[in-house]
Parts: C-alpha cells; sequence; structure tokens
C-alpha cells in the first residue's frame, strides 16, 4: 500500500491538478467510481489507477476490469487518495489517463455543436452530456477554449464525455467550412436575429454555433451562419446561459424528429 505523500508517483499525479502539468506529462486525472466505470465500458486507455482499500473491496468487479485494462494499480491509503484527488470529498479512487485520445474527426450528419471559446468547465461538461442526452452526432470545441479533460468538464459531464464523439479545432473557421461543404446547414446565436430558434427547419443535418458566455460569437464566425437565430428574453434580460441555450436548441431538434415520426 502506498501510505507516503513523498512517493514520486504521488507527487506526479498531484501535480495533474494544473493544466500546466496535464499538458506537459500528456495526462488527465479521472476521478470517483462513475467516470472510472464509464472509461472501462467503452475501453478508454488508462494510465493508472489508485484506490483505497475500502473502495477495492466495494466495488469487485469494477476492480477487476480495471486490472484488466490498467497497466499499473496501486492500493493507496486514505492520506494519499485525498492529496492526489481534486475534489473535497473523494470518492476512494482517481486514475490518470493519456490525453488525445478523442476523435479526430466526426461525421457531419445529424446535429453537431460547434463551440468557440467557452472558458466554463461547468458549461462544457454540461453541453456534453446534454449532447449526448438529445441523441447529437458530436461537438467540435475551439483551441482557445478550457481543456476537454479538465477535471470539472468530466464531472460536470456525468460520465457521457466517453460516450459522446468530440474534438478540438485548432481553425474553428476551417470546421465550419467543412461543414458546409458536407451539406451542413450551419446555426448562429445571435441576440439580434430575427428568427426563433424553434422556426428552423432542425430535419435537415446542422452545425448549432455557440460562442464565449461573455462575448458570444465572435463577428467572423457569427458571419459564416446560414441561418442566425434568438432566443426569446424577457424585457431586462440580456442573455442565458450557454449551456442552457445549447439544451433548449438541441431538444428542439428532438421534438421535430420525434414529430415527423410520428
Amino acid at each position: 500500500m502506498l501510505t507516503s505523500l513523498q512517493n514520486s508517483l504521488v507527487k506526479q499525479i498531484r501535480k495533474l491538478h494544473s493544466a500546466k502539468e496535464r499538458h506537459k506529462q500528456e495526462l488527465f486525472l479521472l476521478e470517483g467510481t462513475h467516470l472510472l466505470e464509464e472509461a472501462c465500458a467503452v475501453n478508454y486507455p488508462l494510465e493508472v489507477v489508485c484506490c483505497t482499500p475500502d473502495w477495492q473491496a466495494a466495488n469487485p468487479k469494477l476492480w477487476e476490469d480495471v486490472c484488466n485494462q490498467c497497466d499499473r494499480v496501486e492500493i493507496v491509503s486514505e492520506e494519499v487518495l485525498e492529496a492526489i484527488a481534486n475534489t473535497v470529498q473523494p470518492s476512494g479512487v482517481v486514475a490518470t489517463a493519456k490525453r488525445g485520445s478523442l476523435v479526430a474527426d466526426m461525421p457531419y450528419t445529424g446535429v453537431l455543436l460547434a463551440l468557440e471559446t467557452v472558458q466554463d468547465p461547468g458549461n462544457l461538461g454540461t453541453m456534453i452530456r446534454t449532447s449526448a442526452a438529445a441523441g447529437a452526432s458530436g461537438l467540435w470545441l475551439s483551441e482557445d477554449s478550457v481543456d476537454l479533460d479538465n477535471p470539472k468538464v468530466l464531472r460536470a459531464s456525468a460520465g457521457q464525455w466517453f460516450r459522446l464523439p468530440m474534438g478540438v479545432s485548432p481553425d474553428l473557421k476551417n470546421t465550419v467550412k467543412q461543414a458546409k461543404h458536407a451539406g451542413m446547414q450551419v446555426i448562429g446565436t445571435l441576440t439580434s436575429a430575427s428568427l426563433t430558434y424553434w422556426e428552423v427547419d432542425w430535419h435537415k443535418p446542422s452545425l448549432i454555433l455557440l460562442g464565449n458566455e461573455g462575448a458570444g460569437l465572435s463577428p467572423e464566425l457569427a458571419a459564416m451562419a446560414d441561418i442566425s437565430v434568438k432566443i426569446p428574453l424577457s424585457p431586462g434580460v440580456e442573455s442565458l446561459n450557454v449551456a442552457i441555450a445549447a439544451a433548449l436548441m438541441l431538444y428542439e431538434v428532438q421534438r421535430q424528429n420525434w414529430q415527423k415520426g410520428s
């Protein structure tokens, strides 16, 4: 059992609390039973898994899966687990995994999100979770957004991080061009738009553009939209949370598809 906070592995994992170290080590943190279950369910490559004796005893099947899937497993003390965990009350297990194992590209079909300069990890995680729930085809993220593998993003996704095709676009404008070339309609979200989001024909393959929490879409990206839509707001309300806006449009897509099917 690892009990020393000075152990080299413990020090290495603790460093992964910072984005700089995650980039440097090309690793990210996976914390909690549910995220680990989801990772194992899709055979996501794991590097190291550390758990307490109590967690091991309470999760024999998952422990067996982890041992079969991971190169290195370690039993650690409660003190060590608390030190390497990123949460205040960890659930007994922390893992590391390689960065960059996400989908590099995805088919331009169905409905996709393209997110520009999203900074809040909770918002991104919620949009990943909602996209998976609403049956979206995938999600593109601009390179200047919060890291996809930020621990808070993973937790906010409630495990759907491993289920939804996602990619980081080095040039979101080029991604939009590719979507158009593939026959997708590009829908921009602008408060000045004349159309509301439910007036769009969402039966067509669609790419939804959503912007930064404070600034919204950049003028360059907004100009690339085939259709601009707004979400009606009561007087005095300036905007909606970006994750809520995404949810409204994704479920309007689903509503129209269900209506067509019936």
